[in-house]
């Protein structure tokens, strides 16, 4: 495998080029059970048909964990966003459309959404008072299994070459209730700045999927929560806003 062409860097990653594949290289101090993780997640949704590059293997590179997949190429949905604002809205309908074919699938092995959301607030900063009002809440939330992305948002999309969109990033998939990876990509949009953007790619999303606009705003909360675990201060601080302008009934 080559290392001379990098296509993006995270702050835990660098991922590269060869030809037809991709690799993704993690850092030494990444955790081997999250790569694994990541993998399995990964190989789990493949089985659901979703459009995505194939895992093709997992292996190490200088001490490294590394995760190769298929290469696809084209931009991302975020990438024509930015160069085509005229098309927001054919775009952000798009992101639903497929947002939605994502929960249309199930995968019984994924890891549940709520477990997952139920061990980061017990971790968050937030007091005893708040993380007992948001299990709680969460308790009460429906129990769904649809497949949920964790981080659906458009630099998670690659348009091909031919037109295609395909999925990426896995990581943080699980099985759930698909209100909450809504939730998720709202915040992410505001998070970003793109505030009138959020509110539009929530109205289309509930029109389209016939949910109620509070039903998702009553995870807002829970999610913001859960994700306030990582990330850096300004976003915590950003995320934290949104627990506590909660009315706990």
């Amino acid at each position: 495998m080559k290392f001379d062409n990098i296509i993006a860097t995270c702050n835990n990653k660098v991922i590269y080029r060869d030809g037809n594949k991709c690799i993704k290289v993690f850092n030494e101090d990444y955790s081997k059970a999250d790569v694994l993780n990541e993998a399995l997640n990964q190989a789990r949704i493949e089985e659901t048909g979703l459009k995505m590059p194939k895992i093709l293997e997992v292996t190490m590179v200088d001490g490294k964990w590394a995760i190769v997949l298929e290469y696809i190429s084209g931009k991302t949905l975020a990438q024509l966003m930015e160069e085509n604002p005229d098309k927001m809205d054919e775009y952000l309908e798009l992101l639903v459309d497929l947002q939605l074919e994502v929960h249309s699938k199930t995968s019984p092995l994924l890891n549940k959404l709520k477990d997952k959301m139920n061990r980061k607030i017990s971790i968050s900063e937030l007091d005893a008072t708040t993380r007992y009002e948001l299990h709680t809440r969460l308790e009460g939330m429906p129990k769904h299994n649809k497949v949920c992305h964790g981080d659906f948002n458009p630099s998670n999309i690659i348009i091909s070459d031919d037109g295609t969109p395909y999925i990426i990033d896995w990581a943080h998939a699980t099985q759930g209730n698909a209100s909450a990876d809504v939730a998720r990509t709202y915040l992410l949009f505001n998070l970003s700045g793109a505030k009138d953007i959020a509110e539009k790619y929530l109205n289309l999303f509930c029109k389209k999927s016939d949910t109620a606009k509070q039903y998702v705003q009553k995870w807002m909360p829970i999610v913001a929560a859960s994700q306030s675990v990582k990330g850096n201060a300004h976003e915590r601080e950003f995320l934290l806003s949104w627990v506590n302008v909660v009315d706990y009934e």
